[in-house]
């Protein structure tokens, strides 16, 4: 069966860090480009940055480009979100979801295959 778990979502103030993890099983995770999403409370949910499948392409909402920081790594599976500079709007469900390469960053959630739980942050200010 395939699975996303994301992990390592909290408490932070603003001005601070976080590092979410997403682990996937269950798939060919070398495949697919890996993203994350969030949804705040009351809002729709929004792509936030994503990673390609095959030569680590990076794509960022302009709302977080230059604070957040995608990466991967096919070895263990798992794809990372690293936050800094976090602000009160950064707070959040992240959820991470896996899509087919070759797409891009699609926005339209249906083309992704595999969604994670989430994870809740809140940024504090």
């Amino acid at each position: 069966e395939a699975q996303l778990v994301e992990s390592g979502g909290g408490l932070v103030q603003a001005g601070g860090s976080l590092r979410l993890s997403c682990a996937a099983s269950g798939f060919t995770f070398d495949d697919y480009a890996i993203a994350w999403f969030r949804q705040a409370p009351g809002k729709e949910r929004e792509g936030v940055s994503c990673i390609s499948s095959s030569d680590g392409t990076t794509y960022y909402a302009d709302s977080v480009r230059g604070r957040f920081s995608i990466s991967r790594d096919n070895a263990k599976k798992k794809v990372y979100l690293q936050m800094n500079s976090m602000k009160p709007e950064d707070t959040a469900v992240y959820y991470c979801a896996a899509v087919r390469g070759g797409l891009g960053f699609p926005a339209m959630e249906a083309l992704y295959d595999y969604w994670g739980k989430g994870t809740l942050v809140t940024v504090s200010s």
